[in-house]
């Protein structure tokens, strides 16, 4: 079978009974994921850097298209996490790089007053492919070198 777009388990979390990213319903845009491990996402503090999340999830996708992570809708009211990026960028040339394999990682800032715990399978954001659009004078010709916030380095 020809791979097209999907998700395989990055490499590291092979044993560690990792879910594959569903739908949940047949008109469902998004991928629910979940949390590879229990992670704690402490209270906000000024020029605190985010929570990585670790998935243990790669995607692969064709050139012309990307994976946008979101945050759930219920986060943010529920358990104060915001994204702090607001949506994730995948790129293609991200799956199986050779710092990290593709890992997938969500980005979180906690604004509640006490700290948070992501249990590990619980769902903590969706992953949506999409098509993108090039210009006219696109020149683009670098290749990655690196993993996680590795691109213009």
């Amino acid at each position: 079978m020809e791979k097209i777009r999907g998700f395989e388990i990055a490499k590291g979390f092979e044993n560690k009974e990792i879910n594959l990213p569903v739908r949940k319903t047949k008109y469902s845009a998004g991928y629910d994921i979940e949390a590879a491990e229990d992670t704690v996402i402490p209270s906000f503090k000024k020029g605190m850097n985010p929570t990585l999340v670790k998935t243990g999830l790669k995607a692969y996708m064709q050139n012309d298209e990307v994976l946008l992570l979101y945050n759930r809708s219920s986060n943010p009211k529920k358990k104060g996490l915001i994204l702090a990026n607001s949506v994730g960028v995948v790129d293609k040339d991200y799956y199986g790089n050779c710092d990290n394999d593709g890992h997938i990682m969500f980005a979180f800032y906690n604004i509640k007053e006490e700290d948070i715990t992501i249990k590990k399978g619980e769902a903590i954001g969706q992953a949506v492919f999409q098509k993108y659009l090039v210009s006219d004078n696109d020149i683009a010709e670098g290749e990655r070198t690196g993993g996680f916030g590795s691109t213009n380095k």
